[in-house]
């Protein structure tokens, strides 16, 4: 798989022979993510002892997080 930006096709001949997988056009992303905003309220009500993970780091501190959330987990405010 190539990516326009992070990974683009090595070749010029390569790069004319792609399509765009059609889920990935503007529109139907627009539409997942108006849906997603639509109901993660809800999920969050449902879900009120869920925490918030901060997946933007080394795997490694994400899961020691995720870990510590399970065995030991920090009181709340609610």
């Amino acid at each position: 798989r190539y990516h326009t930006t992070f990974r683009p096709a090595p070749t010029p001949e390569i790069q004319a022979r792609l399509r765009q997988n059609p889920r990935d056009k503007e529109e139907n992303i627009e539409k997942r993510v108006e849906t997603y905003y639509r109901n993660v309220k809800e999920l969050e009500d449902f879900y009120e002892d869920a925490f918030y993970v901060n997946a933007d780091q080394d795997p490694h501190a994400v899961f020691e997080f995720i870990e510590s959330c399970v065995i030991k987990p920090l009181p709340c405010k609610k």
